[in-house]
């Protein structure tokens, strides 16, 4: 079975995956969501990932151009800008800080009930 994932924590996110896949290589649409698959994210739709690379258009954050195709309309190919590059580093170090301080907390073990309240004396 396919894991699902928190659409909230995915929307949090899912502009800095966007620059760190095309940070490694300029992509199109279709395929950056097949890429997303690939790394076990199959619950984002193109739905979802076509606006934010728009998004991320508008921001200046990625630049794009269209190259035409054997297979049918012209594909638009997306690649980080500097801007993007200084979005994605600030990004990334903001994501790992913060996963230092949830990681260890969201890792330990927990009671399967609250623990009750203890007594005053």
């Amino acid at each position: 079975m396919t894991p699902t994932h928190d659409p909230q924590l995915l929307k949090g996110v899912l502009s800095l995956l966007l620059l760190r896949l095309l940070a490694d290589r300029e992509s199109y649409g279709y395929e950056v969501v097949q890429s997303l698959h690939q790394l076990g994210l199959s619950d984002i739709s193109d739905g979802t990932v076509y606006p934010a690379l728009a998004r991320l258009e508008r921001e200046s954050r990625v630049s794009a151009r269209l190259v035409s195709s054997r297979s049918g309309p012209a594909r638009k190919y997306y690649r980080p800008t500097k801007a993007g590059y200084a979005a994605l580093t600030d990004g990334v170090s903001s994501w790992l800080s913060l996963a230092d301080v949830v990681t260890p907390v969201l890792s330990r073990p927990y009671p399967p009930q609250p623990v009750q309240p203890t007594k005053e004396v």
